[in-house]
């Protein structure tokens, strides 16, 4: 009898969980009571001043939510069961939300809001039922298996993240990871009038900004780190030309939306520096160079690009145009919603090279890939 496979629906809605949490209370600061009850949003008035966009904003944050958990129990549970509880969860979330926004001063707890948000989960549990019953899931599942193996769970989780952290703008492009600098400086916060303060290691020169060539070879790295990631799981060649071909066009996809959204649609494309017009390149030559590499040696030479590259970028400090336009962006519209991603390019070579030992060392062989 087959194993079945390991569904990616439930670790993804977890961490759409975690994005909604983050969006709906940012910034986490100046909490206090009103003296009314967290609930009071519910007897209120319907707002004056609201638009179609928000409502659909309200409605579509939530769709995802109501997808993935639902997708999650359809596994162990029936239809209805799973479409009652996963629209249920993101029910209850949407309350739990509005009601600790009445404690935030810079959110108001609305019961539009709730209402939209609710419905969107409804919606999102009730497309997993329509895929569920037009044969849709079963189809993924049988083109997961075909392309990707039975264990595949953890890589695909990390895949898909993967976008999610190109939507922050980056000092370099690709360049997860650069957490040095604000690392340092956020411990040096915390340890201030402490003796543990005398114990931080102290730099005797400061960073400087990343030169040329190191900036190519970043997003060159960066880019070919989730082509090499997908190589692990995709044994034929030709498989992993397709996969690596995506892979490239998401990120461009991704990293023009980033822009759009940042600095405005006339902007989309104003992240393609001379770096990126050498290191994209470069990884596409790295990409075909990795084809013919058997998954576990395609594992270790993942871990050697994501080493190589968090050295790159820990050696450098953003330059001083990127600092100033991040904190304008950091003070615009989209931190609530895209604030998650930052920590997801944070930390996500970090996720790899800590899922990257179970790959290597699993007891179950990865499969070769076939002569050509």
């Amino acid at each position: 009898m087959e194993r079945p496979t390991h569904s990616t629906a439930g670790p993804l809605a977890l961490l759409y969980a975690a994005l909604i949490v983050y969006a709906s209370l940012f910034p986490f600061t100046g909490w206090r009571d009103q003296g009314i009850v967290p609930w009071a949003y519910l007897r209120a008035p319907w707002p004056r001043y609201w638009t179609g966009f928000d409502l659909a904003v309200n409605v579509a944050g939530y769709v995802p939510m109501g997808l993935l958990l639902a997708l999650a129990l359809l596994r162990t549970r029936r239809a209805g069961v799973a479409v009652l509880l996963a629209a249920g969860a993101a029910t209850a979330l949407s309350f739990s939300m509005e009601c600790l926004q009445s404690y935030l001063p810079m959110r108001v707890a609305s019961n539009v809001d709730f209402a939209f948000n609710t419905a969107g989960g409804w919606l999102g549990a009730l497309l997993a039922w329509a895929l569920a019953r037009l044969g849709a899931i079963g189809r993924w599942e049988q083109v997961r298996t075909r392309w990707f193996g039975r264990q595949a769970r953890g890589a695909l989780v990390l895949l898909a993240l993967w976008p999610v952290g190109l939507l922050f703008p980056m000092p370099v492009a690709y360049g997860m990871g650069q957490v040095y600098e604000r690392a340092e400086e956020a411990l040096a916060e915390w340890l201030m009038d402490t003796p543990f303060l005398d114990w931080l290691p102290v730099r005797d020169i400061e960073l400087q900004p990343m030169l040329p060539w190191a900036a190519a070879a970043s997003v060159a790295l960066g880019a070919l780190a989730p082509c090499v990631l997908g190589y692990t799981l995709v044994a034929p060649r030709a498989r992993r030309a397709l996969f690596a071909l995506a892979a490239l066009v998401v990120g461009l996809a991704v990293s023009a939306l980033s822009a759009a959204l940042s600095y405005g649609p006339a902007n989309a494309w104003a992240w393609v520096t001379p770096a990126v017009q050498q290191g994209l390149p470069l990884a596409t030559v790295g990409a075909a160079a990795l084809l013919p590499l058997p998954p576990r040696a395609c594992a270790a030479a993942l871990a050697v690009i994501l080493l190589a590259q968090l050295g790159l970028l820990n050696s450098a400090t953003p330059d001083v145009y990127f600092a100033s336009t991040l904190q304008k962006w950091e003070q615009g519209q989209f931190i609530h919603f895209y604030g998650l991603s930052q920590w997801v390019g944070w930390l996500w070579p970090f996720a790899v090279l800590v899922w990257l030992p179970a790959r290597l060392f699993d007891r179950n062989p990865m499969p070769a890939p076939p002569a050509p």
